[in-house]
């Protein structure tokens, strides 16, 4: 029920390749603010818990590691374009892209596909649950290190306070 409701709460996920060449916060956080340096310096909160990732990770090496690799590494070249005209799967361990989009986005990618038909990723959203897909994010995202999560995080929070 926890996981319904933060699903909708937080629904609309899109991890399309970025146009942006950033694949971590490094180069972002050079250019930062400084309270958004201290605040990807201190350990964040996630808000996922133990049994979303538990059975997240499940789900993920069920439906989505075929694709973006048993632990989230991705395909390679995932930046080019292939031979179809489409990009191949990211990572989702913290080394691509997936960091920039707030829950709400990687929530509806997984839901409905690669936005735009831009990339190789189906919909989930008819074969696997919303606590599902969810819980397949928190997964992934616990793979992302402190400072990833951390920058991901102020993103997330200002995307809500912009309604977005």
């Amino acid at each position: 029920m926890k996981l319904q409701i933060l699903a909708v709460g937080l629904l609309p996920v899109v991890l399309a390749a970025c146009s942006s060449g950033e694949s971590t916060p490094n180069s972002s956080l050079s250019s930062s603010t400084e309270s958004e340096k201290t605040a990807s310096a201190k350990p964040v909160k996630r808000w996922y818990a133990f049994q979303h990732v538990s059975q997240g990770g499940r789900v993920y090496q069920e439906n989505c590691a075929a694709c973006h690799g048993k632990k989230a590494e991705g395909a390679a070249d995932w930046r080019k374009v292939g031979p179809g005209g489409k990009y191949p799967a990211p990572p989702l361990n913290g080394t691509g892209h997936g960091w920039h989009h707030p829950l709400r986005i990687l929530f509806k990618t997984v839901k409905d596909g690669s936005p735009g038909n831009q990339g190789t990723m189906p919909a989930w959203g008819e074969k696997l649950s919303d606590d599902e897909m969810i819980a397949a994010i928190a997964w992934f995202q616990s793979k992302w290190p402190e400072e990833i999560y951390a920058a991901w995080m102020q993103r997330e929070l200002a995307s809500r306070n912009q309604g977005g």
